[in-house]
């Protein structure tokens, strides 16, 4: 068996300055957990915040397309709603154009949270933002990621 060659620490190096997935995660992980702690009074992550604003529309969405917008795959979206459905704060229904399809809900009291929980998004957004150089040119470039 051929011995293993290790990669120089020069190159750990180069990966942590460089790396576009790993600087992407750790800010994520790092905005997750102010969010995180900014909804905590209201029993609420980041996360179930993003995916009540999701369903916050005119007309309940399918779930396919819910997905889609929080790039998740079905089953984890499915999971990441349970917790919500049993606090009524969303409600799962078939779709009536076809039986198949599921539409995703949004409560009366799904709404009055996500209405007192807007104002402390907004308020922790604002102060994040007060410490970026140009906080809209990066979400411009964030959403362009393929």
């Amino acid at each position: 068996m051929a011995k293993q060659q290790a990669l120089p620490f020069e190159t750990t190096l180069y990966v942590k300055e460089h790396c576009l997935c790993l600087a992407t995660q750790r800010a994520a992980r790092a905005l997750a957990r102010r969010f995180d702690a900014a909804f905590a009074p209201y029993n609420l992550t980041n996360g179930q915040f993003s995916l009540l604003m999701a369903l916050n529309r005119p007309q309940p969405p399918l779930i396919g397309d819910v997905a889609s917008l929080l790039a998740m795959d079905r089953t984890t979206l499915t999971a990441m709603l349970k917790p919500l459905e049993r606090r009524k704060l969303v409600e799962v229904h078939v779709d009536e154009a076809d039986r198949r399809g599921r539409r995703l809900v949004i409560t009366t009291p799904g709404r009055v949270l996500l209405a007192k929980a807007f104002p402390v998004w907004k308020r922790t957004l604002d102060e994040i933002e007060h410490g970026l150089a140009d906080a809209q040119e990066l979400r411009q470039t964030l959403w362009t990621v393929p």
